[in-house]
């Protein structure tokens, strides 16, 4: 049994109409749609979309993970084997979702998988990384792009070509594709994280026990908004929470970091070669 999540907040109808079909028409039985609106005016309107939807009300805008954590609870109570977290804005073709499926029966030590992800233009997205420093997160956005080409080219992964699988240790909250009982061993979605570093959290701690994979063969759209880098408010969010993240794990000296990143480098060095 396959389940997924998305949460809603006052989300654009056009979104909600593009990405429920997609999920609906594939092998997923449920799709828990999470609303963090203080009202639920978006009800009715999601619940037509599909007789697959299981609305919730997330009692109040209580964060990303909080919000997927209430999804992930009730499939765990269903005996799911997969669950699937997406973003409102993403799309995706048929059997997708089948070939990932497929995938993750076929690599029972991966926990967590993410396919390729472009932007509706096409243009691929670097949404694998390794575990960022200060630097990678804080620091670098007060540069200039021309400055952190080398930095990013490493951080983003960008040098391996995104045409291999690879074991990373970061995947972009867009889309993650969980084995459930490897996500009940882990944890949960840290619920300190009101938005941003959760999905750095939760794959770093899966890394840790089980294979985290990005697998190329299947292809997602994702219309990034990037939302705080456009709005003040999401900035200050981001800053926040990125600061409780590495709280969390270490600032300039975390050794479990230094040492996956190593690795993680020298084997997608040594597999170009």
């Amino acid at each position: 049994m396959i389940t997924a999540s998305i949460v809603i907040y006052n989300s654009p109808a056009k979104d909600l109409q593009t990405v429920v079909p997609c999920v609906a028409n594939s092998i997923i039985e449920t799709i828990y749609v999470i609303d963090n609106a203080a009202n639920d005016l978006q009800r009715v309107f999601v619940e037509h979309l599909s007789k697959k939807v299981a609305y919730r009300q997330g009692q109040g805008n209580i964060g990303f993970g909080a919000a997927h954590n209430i999804a992930i609870r009730e499939a765990f109570k269903k005996g799911a084997k997969y669950h699937i977290v997406l973003n409102p804005d993403i799309e995706f073709a048929e059997g997708i979702i089948e070939n990932l499926v497929k995938f993750m029966d076929a690599h029972p030590e991966t926990g967590q998988v993410i396919p390729k992800i472009r932007f509706p233009d096409g243009q691929l997205q670097y949404v694998c990384k390794l575990i960022p420093t200060p630097f990678d997160l804080l620091f670098r956005r007060l540069l200039p792009a021309k400055m952190n080409v080398r930095r990013t080219n490493k951080y983003e992964l960008r040098f391996s070509g995104y045409e291999n699988i690879m074991n990373a240790p970061y995947h972009h909250g867009c889309f993650m594709f969980f084995r459930l009982s490897a996500l009940q061993e882990i944890g949960l979605f840290d619920e300190r994280f009101f938005m941003y570093p959760e999905d750095i959290d939760i794959t770093r701690r899966m890394h840790e026990k089980y294979e985290t994979l990005f697998y190329p063969e299947v292809e997602v759209v994702h219309a990034h908004a990037a939302a705080s880098r456009k709005s003040m408010k999401m900035f200050r969010i981001h800053f926040v929470n990125l600061i409780r993240y590495f709280s969390k794990w270490g600032w300039f000296f975390d050794e479990k970091r230094r040492e996956t990143n190593r690795q993680i480098l020298e084997d997608l060095r040594y597999n170009k070669r």
